[in-house]
C-alpha cells in the first residue's frame, strides 16, 4: 500500500516559536516611546498573531495617525532584542527534523512580515526545513489595505507545496479560518496564544498539547487518506 504523506503548513509565532515576550515587550516599548498607554498583558498577548496595524488600532487604541510610527519603533525593538528572546517550543526541532528525514513537505504561513519571518527561522536554525516561507508584506502600515491576510498567505504556501491535501497547524482562530478558506483542516496547538475554547469554537479539527501529539495526529491523517486512496483504487478495479 502506498503511504499518503500529508504536507503541513505551520503558523510561526505561538506555534513553532515562543516569542517569550519579544513581541509583547517590543509593542510595550514602542507604545511607551510614543507616550501612549500600554494595555494589560492579556491584551498584549492577544496581539500576537493578527496583523499588527489592526491590533494597534483596535486593541491598543492607538490613534490612526500614530500607527505607522509605532510599528517602525516596534520593528526596531524586535530586530534588536525580540528575535533573540524567542525560543522554539519543546519538541519542534525534532519534529521538523523527523519530517525532513521522512520526506514530508512543510511550509510556513504567518502574518509576520515575510522577511522577518525568515530571519526568525534562520535564527533558530530551522529555515532549511521548509519548502516555502510565506508571510505578510514588509509594509505593515495601516494604509496597506491590500496586504494579504491569513487566507491569502495560507493559499500562497499551499500553491508552493503543489498539493491540495495538506493540513494547517496554528494557535489562533485566524489559522483555522485561513485553513478552512483554502479547503484545509487545521490542527490547533494549545501552547500558543489562543484563549481557552477559541480554537474549538473556530472549528479546528483537533487541538493538541504537545509536539508528540501533533505528530500522532498528522500520522492519523496519513492513515485516513491512505485508506481512502486504497478504497478508490479498489473501486476502480471492479
Amino acid at each position: 500500500m502506498t503511504q499518503t504523506t500529508v504536507p503541513v503548513i505551520f503558523d510561526l509565532d505561538g506555534t513553532l516559536v515562543d516569542p517569550a515576550g519579544g513581541i509583547t515587550g517590543g509593542i510595550s516599548a514602542a507604545l511607551r516611546e510614543m507616550d501612549l498607554p500600554v494595555p494589560e498583558q492579556a491584551v498584549l498577548n492577544s496581539m500576537v498573531g493578527p496583523k499588527l496595524s489592526d491590533s494597534l488600532l483596535h486593541l491598543a487604541n492607538v490613534p490612526s495617525g500614530l500607527v505607522d510610527e509605532t510599528i517602525e519603533r516596534y520593528r526596531r525593538h524586535y530586530k534588536e532584542t525580540g528575535i533573540g528572546q524567542s525560543k522554539l517550543y519543546p519538541g519542534i526541532f525534532d519534529l521538523l527534523e523527523f519530517f525532513a528525514e521522512t520526506g514530508r513537505p512543510v511550509a510556513v504561513a504567518t502574518q509576520k512580515p515575510q522577511s522577518i519571518a525568515r530571519l526568525v527561522l534562520e535564527h533558530h536554525g530551522i529555515a532549511g526545513f521548509f519548502v516555502s516561507i510565506r508571510g505578510a508584506a514588509d509594509d505593515e502600515s495601516l494604509g496597506a489595505n491590500t496586504a494579504p491576510g491569513k487566507v491569502e498567505i495560507v493559499g500562497a504556501a499551499l500553491k508552493d507545496l503543489h498539493s491540495q491535501p495538506a493540513v494547517m497547524v496554528g494557535d489562533r482562530f485566524q489559522d483555522v479560518v485561513g485553513a478552512q478558506a483554502n479547503g484545509l483542516d487545521c490542527i490547533g496547538v494549545s501552547w500558543g496564544f489562543a484563549p481557552d475554547g477559541e480554537l474549538e469554537e473556530a472549528g479546528a479539527a483537533a487541538v493538541v498539547a504537545t509536539a508528540a501529539e501533533l505528530r500522532s495526529k498528522i500520522e492519523e491523517l496519513d492513515a485516513v487518506r491512505t485508506a481512502a486512496l486504497s478504497e478508490v483504487q479498489n473501486d476502480g478495479s471492479l
